[in-house]
């Protein structure tokens, strides 16, 4: 009889387990991020410096049997310095936008505890851009808006979320079609789930 019961037990623990993963969830909250950019090129007329950049925003995350949908969307200031071909040229970028990224994801875990894998896309629209050289060039025409692509890990520790990831731009950011740049940043960020 104690076995029939403990196997009843175990079987209404397990339909209880898989119901949880059945069952949608929702998350809301803000984040900041330090990012360490660079503008790689094909050729060798840039070599691009790692410079320190930031990103302030809002995210949310869908998720429902093991896997979630986490749209992001943060202001972000992506700076890279740079030294063409011409030494006497070397100067700065900063890359004012409105970032978007939409990312897929497993959350593995129990309970408040949690480590996350995500990639996807991610929108760049330019709000405003400055470039500080040392000496005049047309260095400055870079797009309005941009493609790359985002993955990294992350850990959730009760409304709190801590992330590490890489982004690889997809297209050319500057107008010149001689001059194939695109953004490659790392960034690594903290959260807060308000709901």
């Amino acid at each position: 009889m104690k076995k029939i019961i403990l196997a009843f037990a175990a079987l209404f623990l397990m339909v209880q387990a898989s119901q949880a993963q059945l069952l949608p969830s929702f998350k809301l909250g803000v984040k900041g991020a330090l990012n360490f950019s660079s503008l790689k090129s094909e050729g060798k007329w840039l070599n691009s410096d790692t410079k320190t950049g930031y990103q302030l925003g809002v995210w949310g995350r869908v998720g429902i049997a093991g896997f979630h949908v986490q749209p992001e969307l943060y202001y972000s200031q992506k700076t890279a310095g740079f030294d063409p071909e011409s030494e006497s040229e070397n100067g700065e970028v900063t890359l004012k936008s409105m970032d978007l990224p939409i990312l897929l994801g497993t959350r593995i875990g129990l309970g408040p505890l949690g480590v996350r894998l995500q990639a996807g896309p991610v929108f760049s629209f330019a709000q405003d851009g400055k470039v500080d050289l040392k000496s005049a060039t047309d260095f400055e025409n870079y797009k309005k808006s941009s493609t790359g692509i985002i993955g990294g890990i992350g850990a959730d520790i009760r409304n709190i979320t801590i992330d590490l990831r890489y982004e690889h731009g997809l297209n050319n950011v500057s107008t010149k079609s001689d001059q194939n740049q695109k953004i490659s940043m790392w960034s690594i960020g903290v959260g807060y789930a308000f709901l």
